[in-house]
């Protein structure tokens, strides 16, 4: 099979330049649609339940509300793993399936489930609910919401968090690619009613009375119509309370014909829920960020793009005196990773690249053999796009030019080698072709066996079983694409053109090995000549070396991953319960801190 793709290749030069050309521009086109990350998402298949219920300690969490969601979501078929946290006031059931699962099909048996859980759960003790649809590496933008200057004493933290919460959140919610907008910060508005108990009970009045008498007080009725023809007219109640002096002004009760109302034994006024953190920006005060979450196999770097075209038409509907500036950005990462790789694949081609021409003492045969690596990176990129598989330092960044142009280096070398030593000085194209399919016969079967064992070794990167080969497989399935682009490549291209690049128009002979590069060859021989003859220098220079190499890798740090970073610093603290005031004032002084250092220096 390989000998009858070699002579359609050798005969057929015009077909083969098109299919080249066709997998070049289908190449460019899979590059620009293709996903970029900079780390792959190794988060397994996961759906997590969460449930509030502020009421209840750890060991009633567990009892009431955790052990019933386990037992109910049990049955679900093609689970991996269930597994929960109970704590004070929260519990999170987190069941993962199978990587084959399709996340809304699992979603929506949860969802089935979840309604015999909530019959379980004793009322009033929380309702389950789904967290969205993200991972781990969801978290692709922050920003702040802050008051710009000369406007501090204008807007307060609870004036900020409800610009968060009903102008910014809910236009992000609506782009595309993105699962949840969290906020963090700020004071969450509330409609408090503070009961004095002295004038409750000169009132004789109870607290019930006034729960009741908010309930019914705060609600639109509907009936009929009246039918006036041509008209009708519809008949509506209208009991919705719009402000303060609307809930000051309920009726709780009569007594002795006088109505009693809420501002006679409570007073009405605005309040916060319990704050379990604060946001602080440059020293100056409180601020409140907003961190947007991505869906789960989005693409990071369209969804960022979106969330930035979104974020300048919201600023235009801000409140005046409101600003809002990005923090975090994952672009940022992604172009650092994106420089990385291409820092490596530039420096890795060049070096191949010199070595091919240093070693084949012929241009034009190092340029042939070096072209597998683009046409097998396109081929390679093209498939990950077809198959969904993103570009990142796994799949990009350890790319081995050498395993992929061993084939090529094989029947170039053997064809060149053959051209040199023949005795006639001229070939036509005919006889070009002769001794080309000749020498591809003889060596293309070696060549291919040997692409052959490096694709086998590729499959041991799958068998690294649930999330923590995700990692591994990501860089395996690129390396198993490049490497059968570069088999494809060498097999039906190379012979070509080889054939092409050595054909000239007078039939001259190709040009020989240069004198330099002979002596450079003679050297090297010479070299090991001495070493083999004499076997104890030989041994001794060959440890040797390996101690140097052995010790020097000693010195070498280990990691997965390169160093990417940010571009940003966090901060983290915990504070003991209690001490919620001296954390925000602690974080406010080292935010300051942070900015005059860095105006110092700069």
């Amino acid at each position: 099979m390989l000998d009858k793709i070699i002579y359609f290749s050798i005969k057929n030069k015009f077909v083969i330049g098109l299919f080249t050309l066709a997998l070049v521009l289908w190449g460019i086109y899979s590059l620009s649609r293709l996903p970029i990350d900079a780390l792959p998402d190794i988060t397994n298949n996961q759906v997590q339940i969460i449930t509030s219920s502020p009421t209840l300690a750890a060991q009633e969490v567990e009892k009431f509300i955790t052990y019933p969601i386990e037992q109910s979501v049990k049955p679900i078929p093609k689970i991996v793993e269930l597994r929960s946290i109970s704590r004070f006031g929260l519990s999170v059931v987190t069941v993962v399936f199978e990587e084959d699962v399709d996340i809304y099909w699992a979603r929506t048996q949860i969802s089935e489930r979840l309604k015999e859980a909530e019959d379980v759960i004793p009322p009033g003790f929380g309702t389950p609910e789904m967290a969205p649809i993200s991972t781990g590496l969801g978290e692709i933008y922050q920003y702040v919401v802050f008051p710009k200057p000369g406007f501090e004493d204008k807007y307060n933290a609870m004036d900020l968090r409800t610009v968060q919460d009903w102008i910014i959140k809910p236009q992000l919610i609506g782009t595309k690619g993105v699962a949840e907008v969290n906020t963090l910060g700020g004071m969450l508005k509330q409609y408090e009613i503070a009961v004095q108990p002295d004038k409750l009970r000169s009132m004789n009045t109870t607290i019930i009375e006034i729960l009741e008498a908010l309930e019914h007080n705060n609600e639109n009725t509907g009936g009929a119509y009246i039918d006036k023809k041509p008209n009708a007219y519809f008949i509506r109640g209208i009991g919705m309370v719009n402000g303060i002096d609307d809930i000051r002004k309920i009726v709780v009760k009569n007594q002795n014909g006088i109505p009693i109302l809420v501002r006679d034994v409570a007073t009405v006024q605005f309040g916060s829920s319990i704050r379990y953190g604060a946001t602080t920006k440059d020293g100056k005060g409180e601020a409140v960020s907003g961190m947007v979450m991505m869906l789960k196999g989005a693409n990071s770097a369209e969804v960022v793009g979106l969330v930035k075209e979104k974020m300048e038409q919201i600023r235009k509907s801000l409140p005046e005196g409101v600003d809002v500036e990005p923090f975090l950005d994952r672009t940022k990462l992604v172009k650092n990773a994106i420089g990385t790789v291409q820092t490596n694949l530039l420096e890795g081609a060049l070096i191949v690249v010199f070595i091919l021409i240093l070693l084949l003492g012929n241009l034009r045969a190092g340029l042939v053999v070096a072209s597998v690596i683009p046409l097998s990176l396109l081929f390679a990129v093209s498939l990950m796009q077809l198959f969904g598989v993103s570009g990142n330092l796994m799949s990009l960044g350890a790319i081995d030019f050498g395993l992929i142009v061993d084939g090529a280096v094989i029947i170039v070398e053997a064809i060149v080698h053959r051209l040199q030593t023949m005795p006639t000085g001229k070939l036509n194209a005919h006889e070009m072709d002769g001794v080309v399919k000749k020498e591809a016969h003889k060596l293309m079967s070696s060549a291919a066996f040997g692409q052959l064992i490096i694709l086998i070794s590729v499959p041991s990167d799958f068998g690294v079983d649930r999330h923590r080969g995700q990692d591994v497989q990501t860089h395996g399935a690129d390396r198993f694409l490049r490497h059968f682009g570069g088999l494809h490549s060498f097999t039906d291209l190379r012979s070509d053109d080889v054939s092409l690049v050595f054909e000239q128009k007078n039939g001259a002979y190709p040009e020989h090995f240069r004198p330099n590069h002979r002596l450079l060859l003679s050297d090297l021989c010479a070299a090991f000549g001495r070493r083999i003859e004499n076997e104890r220098l030989g041994r001794r220079h060959c440890r040797g070396v390996f101690c140097r190499f052995y010790a020097g890798f000693q010195q070498f740090g280990r990691r997965v991953h390169p160093h990417i970073g940010r571009g940003r610093h966090c901060h983290a603290r915990h504070y003991p319960a209690g001490q919620f005031d001296v954390a925000r004032n602690r974080g406010d002084h080292e935010s300051r801190a942070n900015v005059e250092g860095k105006i110092s220096r700069n």
